[in-house]
């Protein structure tokens, strides 16, 4: 794979909510990004007791997502780490302001999106398509990650690529419904397949890619609207023959990355 440059960047502090476009971001050794999902909201599935606020890994079954609850897709979340204020927006109404880290703030929050989702209906696929109470588990001091897969990593995603799904679907395809942490612009459709199993240096920090990313229904989700309106995985499937978009990385060497920074191979 040749040079590639970061067109954006994105962090996600609450799994399956809104992206946070960020400007730049370091990138830490076997960790990732910091506070990229360090919250998650947990379904409680009658669990007597409730369980403790900082939960280890799991698979996203646990966890309400937008693959599954696609009407979380509708709310404008925005979190901010210094205040420790999660706002909740809709059709920029404020519907709720609260503290990740009090024990009243979260209530708050699970209440919230308890409610919320309570007549909401699940994908046919889901891998939990069943209403329970939610807790918000997590915390910003970095203690707790809830990516979708259990070995730290980031996504990578090219410009190039989306912009030839577009034209596969004779529909504009937003960068949001595939949650990328870096949009890559300079290469060739597909090109980010390529670099598997190779290093980069990505800004001042070093990355090994370690594997394409299959993807779910999630990225037929409207970011916007929570609606179920592009059929993405049916043209990755008779179009290109796979269901994988983007590519998954490890940090070797930590080092900050900026919006303009490079991804160049190591050695060349």
């Amino acid at each position: 794979m040749k040079e590639a440059q970061v067109k954006q960047l994105f962090s996600y502090p609450i799994k399956g909510l809104s992206p946070h476009p960020i400007q730049g971001v370091t990138l830490e050794q076997d960790y990732g990004i910091r506070g990229d999902r360090a919250f998650a909201l947990m379904f409680l599935d009658g669990s007597d007791p409730p369980p403790p606020t900082l939960v280890p890994w799991m698979n996203k079954g646990h966890f309400a997502v937008q693959n599954d609850w696609p009407k979380l897709a509708k709310l404008e979340c925005f979190y901010n780490a210094q205040t420790d204020c999660l706002t909740v927006r809709h059709q920029g109404v404020t519907l709720l302001e609260a503290a990740t880290e009090t024990p009243a703030g979260r209530d708050r929050i699970s209440a919230f999106f308890t409610g919320f989702l309570a007549d909401a209906k699940p994908t046919p696929e889901a891998r939990h398509p069943h209403y329970s109470p939610l807790q918000l588990v997590g915390s910003r001091t970095g203690e707790t990650r809830y990516p979708d897969r259990a070995p730290v990593h980031i996504s990578l995603m090219s410009q190039a690529t989306l912009n030839e799904l577009s034209e596969a679907c004779e529909a504009p395809v937003d960068v949001r419904r595939f949650r990328p942490n870096i949009l890559l612009e300079g290469i060739a459709p597909w090109e980010e397949f390529n670099g598997v199993g190779e290093e980069f240096y990505l800004g001042e920090a070093k990355i090994i890619i370690t594997a394409r990313i299959g993807r779910c229904a999630n990225i037929e989700v409207d970011p916007d609207s929570g609606d179920r309106n592009l059929e993405l995985l049916s043209v990755l499937k008779h179009r290109y023959g796979h269901l994988q978009t983007g590519v998954l990385a490890k940090i070797i060497t930590s080092g900050s990355v900026k919006i303009g920074d490079f991804l160049t191979a190591v050695g060349s």
